[in-house]
């Protein structure tokens, strides 16, 4: 018999097999399937996600040929992407540039129309908000692909806007609402809802041109009171004459006039670098070009072997199982003249049918589920996708693996079959195995070497060597889950009857709980590796960011005297609307001479000056600032640079905010410690009420006395304070008694020192009232600032109010995902172990209900046998994902001391911060959901059989 033949009769054989215990089979495919489908799903979406430079400038330009616009800086050379230009001349023009008269610059034949933005309020469903508004002709086709109708329709006279869905959903309007920009006074009416797919998170309007800024303007020159429009430049979106658009001639035809053009026809036929005037005069610009790399990333490659891992480690017990509930059948081979190697066949067989089906319809199944969930991603990704890129030969090599995987699944049940003797599978007796010593010893000895490998990886910030120490250590503990789960069983002595089975049960069968246990670990140790290094981040990037505001809190402030006047109403308008908690505390600000505010000229001459002196020497200066800063930089260790960087010397130096005034001291009394700097202390609040400063910076004390110096400098044109205050500018410097707060205060966003009013009059400086600072619930909503903002433009404007920003992107969408994963793949692992153990132990569970076990025995011993390996994988997974992310943080580490040594003022902080949310969800919520839908999804009465054998 042939190759080809035996193969055929085999694959024909494990295909009716298949089909026979569909249950089974179906199991297999669904293992093989999940992985190839997220594989796909990912595969897809990262190429679609990824836009290519001819989808990028699509966003930019639209459908049009090209874009112009006046860079202000006379005749211009640039590159033909138009990232990088320069003045052809090189040289600082001895006066500013006239503006470009783009109709004189275009070629014959063209069609243009203009694109002008101009910040604006509007008035909302809520009260007032501050957005752009955009003056651009959305109906034409050449904004298409750039602006797109969502809904509605475009604007057709200049009584109408179009609005981003963004916008319309903050501002709580609708296709149809009015809006009135509130310093023209002029009203619009909302003809429908359009959306940027480069940018599905903008808020912006769009108007016909004319219709907004011109009528704007108008009013503003007959009516001083209403501020002057301040338009950005005009850029021209230009459809060429032909077919030929706008070529690299037109281009340098433009440059010459002071025009700076993006071309897509020059994009996609670039002209060799002879032909670009700015590489002959700065060839440096060569080196600049964007460049593209094909090279996978390693997290990549890390995130697919694991997959496929997972599959053979759960699809290859599902074999096993399946090849010892076909033994007999097997055995038959066997008596039939069929040798080993065709008895293995059949076994393989069986993985190249399944694992054929889970490849196809994984590849299948993620295709699809990307159509319809496109929406979705697209919305996480923040813009649309380009097209839907797929690409065969990627889609085919992705189904191979599952192919491929399959058989690798199949190949250690298919070499103990074929070990079976054909008298053991015909009685069905299995014979006894002792475990091997030597695999655990080995895998301990690996574990050892790869947390060596990946640590020595991380001290020396070598990346590479962490991930393999990694991977090595990962498979010393895959060695070791044998013994670990035998000695699960030890541990049921005495616990109840179930979990004292479903530990034991867990111990004899190592062939299949060790492997699931093994997938768990694996998909686990994944996703705390990732969430642990992503936490370790946003540890890092919150102590980086620094705060304009202390926590919890937001200043309402008014931005000239006039508008001074009007905070009794703002004050009003945020008391009501926002989420206010205790009292508020006022402030002033303060200053000498003539304020700088409304008297500042260019040479500082026009105004006074405040400041704090900050004295020197230890603990006033900060050691990393000063000219040995570098070699003291490089005997520091990071938390002894971090606990440097913390004290009240250095602090100020690196966290001066100015949120209130520029030199950090403002006007208050006892309510700003309470409700701003968080300083409880009636020792303070007795020194304001007494008229004594608190200082919170203790850097600026010596011998508890701080040193002001003012410049008492009048301007002429300040003909009230020149008056009392004649002749020369007056300089002073005193010494002020005060009362230092401790050192942890240093860190107050925008204070250094509170002055009591008293102090400030006795010293003959001139305050004014600021604003005020209120403790808060929770950040405003749009709604709440919205109906502040219409609030304080009712009462006259003038005013705003101030939050936190916070730090930028959080990552917490990717932590949930990430604990989603690792969730459903336990959940998964530990089912398909407790269907198998179920398949597996089918006589045995006969026989206990033979013996009169009751019938909720059966329950609770499945939810048990869930519950010991989703358990035991998740805490395995625990500590093996620690491994990586730790060696990682080092690499991290050791880069952070290489740039802070050159920089000694920059942060070498480097936490190593445990997600203890995702780790408590997988470790305690997780096996218990398992469990409990094991429980509840087995049948608790069976009918008897006969017990065979």
């Amino acid at each position: 018999m042939s190759l080809f033949t035996g193969w055929r009769a085999a694959l024909r054989i494990a295909r009716r097999d298949a089909l026979r215990a569909k249950g089974r089979s179906a199991l297999v495919v669904a293992m093989i399937a999940l992985p190839v489908l997220g594989v796909t799903a990912a595969d897809i979406t990262y190429r679609s996600a990824d836009l290519s430079p001819a989808e990028e400038l699509t966003a930019e330009i639209g459908a049009a040929d090209a874009v112009y616009s006046d860079v202000g800086l006379g005749p211009i050379q640039q590159m033909p992407d138009g990232n990088m230009y320069d003045r052809a001349s090189g040289k600082e023009p001895s006066e500013a540039p006239k503006p470009v008269d783009m109709r004189a610059v275009f070629p014959k034949g063209v069609r243009a129309i203009s694109e002008q933005s101009v910040s604006a309020t509007v008035t909302t469903s809520y009260g007032i908000a501050s957005t752009e508004i955009i003056e651009l002709r959305t109906s034409d086709r050449m904004a298409r692909s750039r602006i797109d109708l969502a809904g509605g329709a475009f604007p057709r006279s200049t009584g109408e806007l179009v609005a981003t869905e963004a916008f319309l959903k903050s501002a709580g309007l609708h296709v149809g609402s009015d809006v009135t920009v509130t310093t023209s006074g002029r009203k619009y009416t909302i003809t429908g809802a359009v959306e940027l797919p480069a940018d599905l998170d903008a808020k912006a309007l769009y108007a016909e041109p004319g219709a907004v800024i011109a009528p704007w303007a108008a009013l503003a020159k007959h009516d001083k009171k209403v501020p002057a429009p301040q338009p950005g430049e005009t850029r021209w979106l230009v459809e060429g004459a032909g077919e030929a658009g706008i070529g690299w001639q037109d281009v340098l035809a433009a440059n010459k006039a002071g025009a700076l053009v993006t071309s897509r026809q020059v994009f996609e036929n670039p002209p060799p670098d002879s032909e670009i005037p700015l590489l002959r005069t700065n060839p440096q610009y060569a080196a600049d070009r964007s460049f593209t790399s094909d090279e996978t990333s390693t997290a990549l490659i890390t995130v697919v072997a694991m997959a496929l891992l997972e599959v053979v480690l759960l699809a290859g017990p599902a074999f096993a199982v399946g090849a010892r509930r076909s033994r007999r059948q097997l055995g038959l081979l066997g008596t039939c003249g069929g040798d080993r190697s065709q008895v293995r066949a059949v076994v393989l067989g069986g993985g190249l049918v399944l694992g054929g089906v889970g490849a196809v319809a994984g590849v299948v199944t993620g295709l699809v589920l990307t159509v319809v969930f496109r929406p979705m991603i697209e919305g996480w990704a923040g813009h649309r996708f380009g097209s839907l890129a797929l690409h065969p030969a990627e889609l085919l090599v992705i189904a191979v693996l599952g192919l491929v995987t399959g058989l690798l699944a199949a190949f250690a049940p298919a070499i103990v079959a074929g070990r079976q003797s054909v008298l053991e599978s015909l009685t069905g007796r299995r014979g006894v195995r002792r475990s091997s010593r030597v695999l655990p010893i080995t895998g301990a000895c690996v574990l050892a070497l790869g947390v060596l490998i990946a640590v020595y990886g991380g001290t020396g910030g070598n990346s590479t060597l962490v991930a393999g120490g990694s991977v090595v250590a990962e498979l010393g503990l895959l060695a070791c889950i044998p013994v670990i789960v035998g000695l699960l069983g030890r541990l049921g002595r005495r616990l109840p009857l179930s979990p004292r089975m479903a530990l034991r049960d867990a111990a004899r069968n190592r062939g299949r709980t060790a492997p699931a246990v093994a997938a768990v670990m694996a998909a686990v140790a994944g996703s705390v590796a990732i969430a642990t290094y992503m936490s370790s981040n946003l540890a890092e990037n919150d102590y980086a960011y620094m705060p304009m505001l202390t926590k919890g809190t937001i200043a309402l402030s008014a931005g000239d005297p006039e508008a001074a006047e009007r905070l009794p109403a703002a004050r009003a308008a945020v008391e009501h609307d926002m989420a206010v908690t205790g009292r508020r505390a006022d402030i002033s600000r303060v200053w000498a001479g003539s304020d700088c505010n409304v008297y500042f000229e260019e040479n500082g001459k026009g105004c006074g000056a405040l400041s704090l002196v900050k004295p020197t020497g230890k603990g006033h200066t900060c050691p990393l600032d000063t000219e040995g800063a570098k070699e003291l930089a490089t005997r520091l260790s990071a938390d002894e640079h971090r606990a440097m960087m913390r004290t009240p010397a250095c602090v100020d130096v690196h966290n001066s905010t100015g949120t209130f005034t520029d030199d950090n001291i403002v006007v208050g009394d006892a309510a700003l410690l309470g409700t701003y700097v968080k300083l409880h202390d009636p020792a303070a609040a007795a020194a304001l009420k007494a008229g004594t400063p608190v200082l919170l910076n203790e850097a600026y004390a010596e011998n508890g006395e701080v040193t002001l110096k003012a410049v008492h400098t009048y301007n002429a044109k300040d003909k009230k304070n020149r008056r009392l205050h004649p002749g020369p500018a007056r300089k002073t410097t005193d010494r002020l008694k005060v009362y230092i707060a401790k050192a942890e205060y240093a860190t107050t966003p925008g204070l250094r020192m509170i002055l009591p009013q008293r102090a400030a009059e006795r010293l003959g400086l001139h305050t004014e009232p600021l604003g005020s600072v209120y403790a808060v619930g929770h950040d405003p909503t749009d709604a709440e600032s919205q109906r502040v903002s219409a609030s304080i433009d009712q009462a006259g404007g003038g005013l705003w109010v101030q939050t936190n920003s916070g730090p930028n992107d959080r990552g917490s969408t990717i932590l949930l995902i990430l604990t989603l994963f690792a969730g459903v793949v336990t959940v998964g692992a530990a089912a398909i172990t407790t269907g198998l153990a179920k398949a597996d132990a089918e006589a045995d569970l006969t026989t206990l209900s033979a013996v009169g076990a009751p019938p909720r025995v059966r329950r609770s011993l499945s939810g048990f046998q869930c519950l010991v390996v989703a358990l035991t994988g998740v805490l395995l997974g625990t500590v093996a994902g620690l491994v990586p992310a730790v060696a990682l943080r080092l690499v991290d580490l050791r880069e952070a001391m290489e740039y802070m040594r050159e920089q000694p003022m920059e942060s070498a902080y480097t936490p190593i911060v445990l997600p203890w949310a995702t780790i408590g969800l997988l470790a305690v919520a997780v096996p218990l959901l398992a469990g409990g839908l094991a429980a509840a999804f087995t049948r608790s009465r069976v009918a008897l059989a006969r017990r065979a054998g």
